[in-house]
């Protein structure tokens, strides 16, 4: 049997793998590929080389982390994108939702954390999406009205430009597996809803007052926010407050934003002691604050890779009950992770912040956890009291380069609905 040493080497040299192919593409040391992208230079014995890598590493899954980097940074009309390279998936893995991509419904009631009960639209029948414009026949918005149950389906690619807040309804899953979607302008807003699940979708340069990539609030419930990619609004990129809980947000990436996820409305909303979110596997690429920031309720942070954040990683307001379970931290200038931030509850005369329980999280580069110790810690609750399992894995390099490759949008085939 190959030790952990052999195989963390492997996923390392898979690692530098990647990053010997963003040299060759013209990245100049950014991680990021050229802003046009010229498919002539994209090479091809790289590809080739990663093809028979598959028969000798000892860690499949690190192999199509790899693949998908790099197809989620080619053309869309590149014939080197993911389905049409011959790279079979690994038969297991240590990452969480090995087999959900096995069945177009096998994301139901599939999710880690609080959000594990969302169903979406599993006994809905399929809407695809067929149109791009913003409302209208064939269109997400036409899709997300509908009161019935509906698993929604995308048929084309593109950019959807919202005019204004797109509403979804109870029991939907958005599935943007097959295809590459990205919403700009508003975004999606879950008021009074249930069992939603949004997967595998864009959201970028949304404008205007109060607008948020995703809203969920008021009174929403088992909600699953997986494989998406967030940017560049003028408010949030996930907001989840007014009494809206059981909630996981997995797989994301987060970039180019200030206040990236805020839960709990403010100091007033007490009813908001409600609120319970898992947030896992998700990547915090140099956002500026609140990953989360939290007031009332309960979050649950595990394998998550935050870096060079612009004031402090984690926030615990008032009443606040964070634990933060082998996550990686990585200071830029600034280095402070956790940050309390006294306040008074509505219904209370005295002033206080919430309190963090670190277990196993990795501070890079000079982070400094800024932990304050005392009995609140204690009274942190205990995310077991809550659901069985989740996958979880020591915070490493490894894992870190991991998330950076697999977090947020990733060009998979639609599964067969069967």
């Amino acid at each position: 049997m190959p030790t952990e040493h052999t195989i963390l080497g492997h996923r390392l040299k898979m690692a530098r793998l990647v990053l010997a192919f963003r040299r060759a593409c013209g990245a100049h040391g950014t991680g990021e590929p050229p802003s046009t992208p010229q498919p002539a230079r994209w090479p091809a014995s790289l590809i080739s080389k990663l093809g028979r890598a598959v028969h000798l590493c000892l860690s499949p899954r690190d192999l199509l982390c790899c693949c998908c980097w790099i197809s989620r940074r080619l053309p869309l009309s590149s014939p080197l994108l993911l389905h049409h390279m011959e790279i079979p998936r690994p038969p297991e893995t240590q990452m969480p939702y090995g087999d959900a991509d096995c069945t177009l419904r096998a994301l139901a009631a599939r999710a880690e954390g609080f959000g594990c009960h969302a169903i979406g639209g599993l006994h809905g029948a399929l809407y695809y999406v067929t149109s791009l414009q913003d409302d209208g026949c064939g269109t997400l918005r036409e899709a997300c009205r509908i009161k019935e149950p509906l698993w929604i389906v995308f048929e084309v690619s593109g950019t959807i430009d919202l005019q204004s807040y797109l509403r979804v309804s109870s029991y939907k899953t958005i599935d943007g597996r097959g295809h590459r979607v990205k919403l700009t302008g508003k975004g999606l807003q879950l008021r009074d809803c249930h069992h939603v699940i949004v997967c595998n979708l864009e959201f970028e340069g949304g404008r205007g007052h109060d607008v948020d990539g995703i809203q969920i609030k008021p009174n929403s419930s088992n909600i699953w926010i997986d494989r998406c990619t967030l940017a560049d609004y003028d408010d949030g990129l996930i907001d989840i407050t007014r009494q809206s809980t059981d909630i996981t947000v997995s797989r994301c990436h987060f970039s180019r934003h200030d206040k990236t996820m805020l839960i709990g409305a403010d100091p007033t909303h007490v009813g908001d002691r409600c609120i319970r979110v898992t947030i896992h596997h998700c990547f915090f690429d140099c956002t500026r604050q609140r990953h989360p920031r939290l007031r009332f309720g309960k979050v649950h942070l595990y394998n998550n890779y935050t870096r060079n954040w612009g004031i402090y990683a984690v926030c615990a307001s008032v009443e606040a009950q964070i634990v933060s379970q082998s996550n990686i931290y990585q200071a830029g200038e600034k280095k402070t992770v956790f940050k309390y931030m006294p306040e008074k509850a509505g219904d209370k005369e005295e002033v206080a912040a919430g309190w963090i329980r670190s277990e196993g999280d990795a501070f890079l580069q000079g982070a400094q956890s800024c932990l304050i110790d005392g009995p609140g810690v204690d009274t942190v609750f205990r995310p077991e009291h809550y659901y069985d399992k989740w996958t979880m894995e020591t915070a490493s390099p490894a894992l870190k380069e991991v998330i950076e490759l697999c977090a947020g949008w990733q060009p998979v085939p639609r599964p067969p609905d069967c």
